[in-house]
């Protein structure tokens, strides 16, 4: 399956420029600077405009990334909580270098579901602070507050994916946020949660198919 290819006025530069998708990872630093100089891209300005008034708040959230849908997404996939080392400027994007991120990007083109038809977000928008990896129950019920705003910026959204044990916990604020919205469960695209089973790939798959179902039809 060919990657594609989303274009898209990019700020300060004339007509329809295309945001690269053959490179994988935003370790690539020509990468990540090309993403950053889309931020204010129309399909992500709602969205990153919140993100930039949080940031200048003092919370250091990660920018959506403009190689997704934005606010024409009719898929969210919900994630647990950014990794500690994604490189800077952060981005919530499958094209991160962490083995979970690459990992749900090929499960997602596997699906058939294009990029312009999702976006990603984290549970725990921000690096959980401390020695512990898995967020605090206070980091999760603060996340879950904060899904208000990225909800209210989604009109064309049909279906949430929660990814993982975390995400799950977000299910009651999702559906009362959002009740004629599908809300579906699958496992984290994590390579330790991948190695537990043979069916939890196979879950995910499943998931992810019916997902593309709610946005065909």
């Amino acid at each position: 399956m060919e990657r594609e290819t989303l274009c898209f006025p990019l700020p300060g530069r004339p007509g329809p420029e295309a945001v690269s998708e053959t490179c994988t990872s935003l370790l690539d630093p020509f990468l990540r600077e090309e993403r950053l100089a889309a931020v204010t891209a129309p399909h992500v300005a709602a969205l990153n405009r919140w993100v930039s008034g949080q940031r200048q708040a003092g919370v250091e959230l990660p920018w959506f990334d403009p190689a997704d849908g934005g606010t024409g997404a009719g898929l969210l996939v919900l994630l647990q909580s950014p990794a500690r080392s994604s490189p800077s400027p952060r981005f919530v994007s499958r094209d991160n270098p962490g083995p979970a991120q690459q990992n749900l990007g090929r499960f997602l083109a596997e699906a058939g579901i294009a990029r312009r038809e999702s976006v990603l977000w984290n549970t725990v928008p921000w690096v959980s602070e401390g020695p512990q990896k898995r967020p605090s129950a206070a980091d999760i019920r603060s996340g879950c507050a904060w899904l208000e705003d990225v909800l209210a910026h989604l009109p064309a959204l049909r279906v949430v994916v929660l990814a993982g044990a975390v995400a799950a916990q977000a299910r009651g604020t999702v559906s009362h946020l959002r009740p004629g919205v599908t809300v579906l469960t699958m496992p984290h695209p994590s390579p330790l949660s991948l190695c537990t089973s043979p069916a939890v790939p196979q879950n995910i798959r499943r998931v992810l198919c019916e997902a593309r179902a709610v946005l065909a039809g």
